[in-house]
């Protein structure tokens, strides 16, 4: 089936979304995180678009752009493939990192604007990983609070109030607000197949059979459970290859 052609903006205003492929892990240290930031800041120049809000989670990144000088295809390559680039030679590895295809939604009007831009600063929020999303540090929040960094604040701000002394009260108060926004999301993605599976965990514990992950200590088979989780593996799936409970294996959650 073909794959259906994007919806272009009339605003040029896009809620754009890219993950790892199977929805594995593209940050594992603070460095990483901080290289994403430092290249979006660094192509923001050379592409001329504007950033308004930004959100790095572990296997997933959100961003609320408008288009500069090329597309967003284009856009999103040369971003990519800086990143992948400075990753692959730090971790040793060969080969793609990014889901081959980022989705994209446009943003027509100034309520959408600000519901997408709440989406994205109450992402580690909802997945439960702060309880407060100032707490969170890869996130545009806080540049909107203190801190410069590489978004058009200016812009977002004056959608608050033409009064520069309460924009950021106003600003804080709208982002704190509790709701049941849906975004931009990536559909459930495919089933991976028992005999891939089995690959996976034997590559990533290291054995040559998936059994032997009974063996390991709890909490370094905790750890190793809670990675397959990320990589897209199902409870029942990993249940079925390792003979590990399925009750212990809820337990381990993923870290998105």
């Amino acid at each position: 089936m073909p794959r259906q052609a994007r919806k272009k903006s009339g605003t040029g205003i896009y809620h754009a979304m890219f993950r790892g492929i199977n929805g594995q892990k593209i940050f594992h240290a603070n460095e990483d995180f901080k290289r994403m930031i430092e290249t979006l800041g660094r192509y923001k120049e050379i592409c001329n678009y504007e950033l308004y809000a930004y959100c790095l989670m572990s296997n997933h990144v959100h961003i609320l752009i408008k288009e500069g000088i090329e597309g967003l295809g284009r856009t999103f390559r040369r971003i990519g493939a800086s990143y992948v680039y400075w990753y692959n030679n730090k971790y040793d590895r060969t080969g793609h990192l990014f889901q081959d295809r980022y989705k994209s939604e446009p943003v027509e009007d100034t309520g959408y604007f600000l519901t997408v831009l709440r989406y994205i600063h109450q992402n580690p929020l909802k997945a439960g990983i702060v309880r407060n999303i100032n707490d969170y540090p890869w996130s545009s929040f806080k540049e909107y609070t203190g801190s410069r960094g590489i978004c058009d604040t200016e812009f977002v701000l004056s959608q608050f109030s033409e009064d520069v002394s309460e924009r950021i009260k106003i600003f804080r108060e709208f982002n704190m607000q509790g709701n049941d926004d849906k975004c931009l999301e990536y559909e459930r993605q495919e089933r991976i197949s028992d005999r891939v599976a089995a690959r996976i965990i034997r590559e990533m514990a290291g054995i040559d059979d998936p059994g032997k992950i009974t063996a390991y200590a709890r909490n370094e088979r905790d750890e190793i459970i809670g990675k397959l989780r990320e990589r897209g593996l199902s409870i029942r799936q990993i249940e079925r290859l390792t003979g590990v409970s399925f009750a212990v294996i809820r337990r381990c959650k993923a870290h998105l």
